[in-house]
């Protein structure tokens, strides 16, 4: 019987690390295809012979992209779209889980504005009302038209929300007897107390921001504007021979459009693969602990 049982978790065992390695490479071969493709050369790109490993070495994509003064704008556009909209949306998930986190007789229009925001969630006016409400407000190539237009996401004031119902109520009474008010408590028991569903919340709307590319594209108008994903969607080569030195004819016959592209794809990935191990050691505590309605 013993053996047995150990020859059936040895097998679940097998099983199981090979599903999680195959899941693990589907998820780490565009990663590492598109490296490979970004320093491979233009005849092997162009070919489709490129797969595991590069072929005919050449950085001459980076140092394209060095030159490329529209791409390091692009980024630094998202950069300020991806820290602004991370604050943003963080003062205003605190601000209103916080109160609809407490029970009818303590916060009594809780069940109205849940009501609300429930149905803002799962029925909206459209793309042309939220880009005539958009324009109206002047915000149109402004940077704020890619901030505010997500600042509310339900499913992370639900997660929130839960997770504050969880907090023992014995601190903030005690808070209470203190002379402490609301903000204080929420600042100085509720806050501190989060930092697993706050570390959760900003891997999610970081990676949505960094990633949203359709917003930049509705809302600006001016490629300059655009932020980098929007940049690399819209991605096309205009080539005027009448402007072309010698150096850069040379460098045309050099160049690949899939390595060039593959090299702009694994540099926009490069700041989430960065932020990501340090938040990640939240990111289970803060789902299932918020996941929790009590």
């Amino acid at each position: 019987m013993i053996q047995t049982r150990n020859l059936s978790e040895r097998v679940f065992n097998i099983v199981n690390i090979f599903i999680m390695g195959l899941l693990g490479f589907s998820c780490l071969y565009p990663l590492w295809y598109a490296f490979c493709l970004s320093i491979s050369d233009k005849a092997a790109a162009n070919s489709g012979l490129v797969t595991f490993y590069p072929i005919g070495f050449t950085l001459i994509s980076y140092r394209e992209i060095m030159k490329d003064l529209t791409f390091f704008n692009s980024f630094w556009i998202s950069i300020q779209r991806t820290a602004l909209g991370t604050l943003v949306t963080l003062a205003v998930l605190i601000a209103m889980a916080y109160p609809l986190s407490k029970q009818r007789r303590e916060f009594r229009p809780r069940n109205v504005l849940m009501w609300v925001v429930i149905f803002c969630m799962l029925f909206n006016g459209g793309t042309i009302p939220w880009y005539i409400t958009v324009k109206n407000y002047g915000l149109i190539d402004s940077i704020w038209a890619l901030v505010l237009g997500g600042s509310l996401p339900v499913f992370n004031l639900i997660l929130m929300m839960n997770f504050f119902r969880g907090i023992p109520r014995d601190l903030e009474e005690a808070a209470f007897v203190d002379g402490a008010g609301p903000w204080r408590i929420l600042f100085a028991i509720v806050v501190p107390c989060s930092i697993p569903v706050i570390a959760t919340i900003v891997l999610f709307t970081g990676v949505y921001h960094w990633n949203e590319f359709f917003q930049g594209l509705v809302l600006t108008t001016n490629e300059s504007r655009y932020p980098l994903q929007t940049y690399i969607q819209q991605l096309v080569v205009n080539i005027q021979a009448s402007t072309l030195s010698k150096d850069m004819i040379e460098n045309l016959f050099k160049l690949s459009n899939k390595s060039l592209n593959s090299a702009k794809v694994f540099i926009a990935m490069i700041p989430m693969l960065v932020v990501y191990p340090f938040l990640q050691r939240y990111f289970i505590s803060g789902i299932m602990l918020g996941a929790v309605k009590e």
